[in-house]
């Protein structure tokens, strides 16, 4: 979900609430402890230099039970956020505590928002012989049994 996309749903929005996928409600007093803009450089293991740019929120728990964020105060500290931080139009991503600091997607089902899954996936696919089928699903293809690309000098991870 883009940046805008989020401010315009907290716009209409009369409380905020997440959810995280498949499973129970983040509890109703947690806290936006960052917005921020996060940049990543890395290479993929077919060689390709590639960046990556998100707009980043942790949502975080605390002990204050009675704390309740609301739309126009998570409204004020995104602006302040894009204002001090130069942060433009963006897909956000939500890091959120689970079982370790999940990093999760964002979707809206008109009442909350909603916290993906998000995938892994090979971006060299060409150098591992792995083909992408219908619906972004993924299934390895062995072109020659006989040579496997992720042996030495194979050119794969």
């Amino acid at each position: 979900m883009l940046l805008s996309t989020v401010k315009k749903h907290l716009q209409q929005a009369t409380a905020v609430q997440f959810k995280v996928q498949h499973a129970q409600a983040v509890p109703p007093h947690f806290h936006i402890t960052e917005i921020g803009l996060v940049t990543k450089s890395f290479i993929d293991c077919g060689g390709k230099i590639r960046n990556e740019t998100t707009v980043n929120f942790q949502l975080w728990n605390a002990n204050d039970i009675d704390h309740r964020i609301t739309p126009a105060t998570f409204l004020h500290i995104i602006e302040l956020a894009q204002n001090k931080l130069m942060i433009t139009d963006g897909e956000v991503e939500v890091e959120y505590q689970t079982e370790t600091i999940g990093k999760f997607g964002l979707d809206f089902d008109g009442n909350s928002f909603i916290l993906t899954s998000k995938q892994t996936a090979c971006l060299a696919m060409e150098n591992c012989g792995i083909d992408a089928i219908t619906n972004n699903k993924m299934v390895k293809n062995i072109i020659d049994k006989t040579s496997a690309c992720c042996t030495p000098g194979g050119g794969c991870c």
